[in-house]
């Protein structure tokens, strides 16, 4: 197994592409952690993923929580191996109607947290530790109404980048996962909750995508099981598109 006895934190793993990637870290022998801010679901995707998993209810952008979080990986197991940034989101609102909660709310979410989810994490990352920022193909090309989602995604390309220099020499790994559409609640309900709706807005994405298709959670979570295991030692900084080539093109 590709992660056989490796401490794994998951933040926002309770459903779509975290809660795949927390299953397929199980599935590879990883002892898992995931946050999500809202009980329910966090126990459901626990039981779930099964393996031995925790849960533990967490806004990112609280860093109390997220110390309370690593106090608790570091008195169980005194390590963290792979830190998967997963937690945040966004809505849509075109320039003319963004407010500043929605900004508040969407870079908070998305930059803020993922800032402190890894500086917090920082003293029980060691040698060979691999730290995944979930981020998004929206941050390389131009979507409607999605400019302040884009420049958040954006933002935290900007940190892998510039944090493989800060942490050179301590053998930690930073890179970013960039999904394109995939068929996740999450991008469905951007258009709302009608059935008939949702599967649109998936057909005119799949036009979008060489591939003919959008992807699954699961497809993701494949290619964090590489970014998080030893067959990406020599892997840094980069940005691992997972988006059946619609950034190539």
């Amino acid at each position: 197994m590709k992660l056989a006895e490796k401490v794994a934190v998951i933040t926002g793993g309770t459903t779509g592409i975290g809660l795949a990637m927390a299953k397929r870290f199980a599935s590879e022998g990883a002892h898992v952690y995931i946050t999500g801010r809202r009980q329910p679901e966090l126990d459901a995707a626990v039981q779930a993923i099964g393996a031995g998993a925790q849960g533990m209810r967490v806004d990112s952008a609280d860093q109390a929580q997220l110390q309370s979080l690593f106090d608790r990986v570091r008195a169980q197991h005194g390590k963290l191996d792979v830190l998967v940034a997963n937690a945040g989101g966004g809505s849509l609102l075109p320039l003319g109607q963004i407010t500043e909660a929605h900004f508040d709310d969407t870079f908070g979410r998305n930059v803020k947290g993922t800032l402190f989810t890894v500086q917090t994490a920082l003293p029980l990352l060691g040698q060979g530790s691999s730290v995944i920022l979930t981020g998004s193909t929206a941050a390389s090309g131009g979507t409607e109404a999605f400019s302040v989602y884009a420049a958040s995604k954006a933002a935290v390309r900007a940190f892998a980048r510039n944090w493989i220099l800060d942490l050179k020499g301590r053998g930690i790994r930073v890179n970013t996962l960039s999904p394109g559409p995939t068929r996740t609640a999450g991008l469905v309900e951007l258009v709302g909750t009608d059935a008939a709706q949702q599967q649109g807005f998936l057909d005119h994405l799949a036009g979008l995508i060489p591939s003919g298709r959008v992807g699954e959670p699961d497809e993701i979570a494949k290619a964090a099981v590489f970014l998080a295991s030893d067959d990406a030692s020599f892997v840094n900084g980069i940005e691992l598109f997972v988006d059946g080539g619609q950034r190539q093109i």
